[in-house]
């Protein structure tokens, strides 16, 4: 039997959910309980799919042993030490375990998850196919459903999380996103092409204590109609391949149409002021700008901010979807079969590479609809720190601030300099001057900015108490400068540190 045509617990029964809940917190079996256990070393080794460590970790008999053993390790345990931990009766009858050789299995993973505010989640997935599962990363297998990876952590972070009534996460495989949304939004619902996705979602969300979302079958929009959301969150099957083996990661479409769509058609489905976050592939065309590209993807009516994290050339890319399914490991023909197949897509779509990264959509806010929208995309591969929800956010606060102030009301206007921005002075050793300046972020995006000297004495004397024109003339008073002339080639370096946030305005 395939995995995933395996029997799955029943989702109905939200008492027994809650019973093996218990159970597991009542032993400790969190993200932080495992670490303490199985120590860091074997902790780490497990998101790499190496079970060793862990093995040699809970050779014990004690009852986190028996549980990491059992859903993490997915080996199979006596009877005894199973039913003194859990309630087994209910659990076999809703097919949370299964007899197997003479002890007990469990018929699914259950992975512990650190919520943002210290809450215990577990998260749900098909056997082996977790990140640090028993069986590793990936599948042949067509449907199944995997549990937490990298892309999910990402997307967690990325969104922004101010209360709203309603949310919808699209393609929710696990239900890690939907998860996340029932902590700050009234109504949630899922989406996923694959029913038994559906179906773990419920589990996962169940065992975390979260509310029931509305979960619907169907491929992108198809399912919700019309409704329209405050939040859109989507780790949607962005891989562009060759035709749709695998479900959970294929995007079915040809070359980055499935990703395109879904951003073309989201907008039409946010309420005013909402989001939509998304991660996406997209290709690298010859005799196409690639920012061009995907402004092209932007709808009508949308703010974006879209950030390219990473571009791998078309073999780097080939290889790596490759061995993420274990194609690597099957007969050398049929991988060289698959590997020639993929190039032959790529050279038919004249792609070179492929970028990875983020899109944020905002539909327009009252009153901006008419304006030019606001649409940023650059390349950004350098460490960040997440989460950076209150940092999209505010990204696009300042979009607002600035197309509502011309220069005289940006010179008008009040600034602080943002947290945890240091100056750094760059130059020859003993020289009586830096060779130049540099503004460095160490919250967020971690950006760093090249700034003249009155960029870099603007920004070290802004408290919110002066407005920006009285600060320049008292520099051009300092320095010597006609402050006119100043105030006239200033605003445009001041708009570029409010747009990067390096500069927050005051009583905005």
């Amino acid at each position: 039997m395939s995995i995933a045509s395996a029997p799955l617990p029943s989702s109905d029964r939200l008492d027994v959910a809650a019973q093996l809940r218990e159970a597991l917190l009542a032993v400790d079996f969190t993200a932080d309980g495992l670490l303490d256990l199985l120590g860091a070393p074997a902790y780490a080794a497990l998101a790499r799919s190496e079970t060793v460590p862990a093995l040699r970790a809970t050779r014990g008999d004690g009852a986190l042993e028996t549980l990491v053993r059992l859903f993490l390790l997915q080996r199979t345990v006596p009877h005894a030490r199973v039913a003194a931990v859990l309630p087994v009766d209910a659990l076999l009858e809703s097919g949370w375990l299964a007899e197997a050789d003479g002890g007990l299995a469990a018929t699914v993973d259950v992975r512990p998850y650190g919520g943002p505010d210290g809450e215990d989640w577990f998260i749900v997935s098909d056997l082996g196919c977790a990140v640090g599962g028993a069986g590793g990363i990936g599948s042949h297998d067509e449907g199944v459903v995997l549990g937490v990876g990298g892309a999910s952590t990402t997307l967690a972070g990325l969104t922004v999380r101010t209360p709203v009534e309603s949310a919808l996460d699209l393609g929710t495989g696990s239900g890690i996103q939907a998860l996340h949304a029932a902590q700050h939004a009234t109504r949630v619902t899922a989406t996923d092409l694959n029913p038994r996705a559906l179906h773990i979602t419920r589990l996962t969300l169940a065992l975390s204590g979260a509310p029931v979302a509305t979960v619907l079958e169907g491929s992108l929009f198809e399912p919700v109609g019309e409704e329209t959301y405050d939040l859109i969150v989507s780790n949607p099957p962005f891989v562009i391949s060759p035709g749709a083996r695998l479900t959970y990661r294929d995007g079915g479409m040809s070359g980055d149409d499935l990703c395109r769509s879904l951003v073309q058609q989201a907008g039409a489905r946010l309420n005013e002021g909402g989001y939509a976050h998304f991660l996406a592939n997209w290709q690298h065309v010859d005799g196409e700008e690639w920012t061009e590209r995907l402004r092209s993807w932007v709808p009508r009516g949308c703010d974006a901010w879209i950030v390219q994290r990473e571009v791998q050339d078309i073999t780097q890319y080939t290889e790596l979807w490759l061995r993420d399914a274990g194609d690597h490991r099957a007969d050398p023909e049929e991988y060289a079969a698959r590997y020639d197949a993929w190039l032959d897509e790529f050279d038919a779509r004249k792609t070179r590479a492929v970028g990875f990264g983020w899109i944020t959509l905002r539909k327009a806010a009252a009153g901006l609809g008419a304006a030019e929208p606001s649409v940023t995309v650059e390349e950004w591969p350098h460490p960040v720190e997440q989460p950076l929800g209150e940092t999209v956010r505010a990204h696009f606060a300042r979009q607002d601030f600035l197309r509502a102030h011309d220069d005289a009301a940006l010179l008008a206007g009040h600034f602080k300099l943002a947290d945890e921005v240091v100056q750094e002075q760059v130059g020859l050793p003993g020289a009586e001057d830096p060779e130049h300046v540099v503004l460095r972020q160490h919250r967020g995006m971690r950006r760093a900015t090249k700034v003249d000297t009155v960029g870099a004495g603007f920004a070290g004397v802004c408290d919110g108490s002066l407005s920006a024109g009285r600060i320049l003339d008292a520099i051009a008073q300092l320095v010597g400068e006609d402050p006119v002339l100043l105030r006239d080639r200033t605003p445009a370096q001041i708009r570029l540190l409010v747009e990067q946030g390096f500069l927050e305005p005051v009583g905005a």
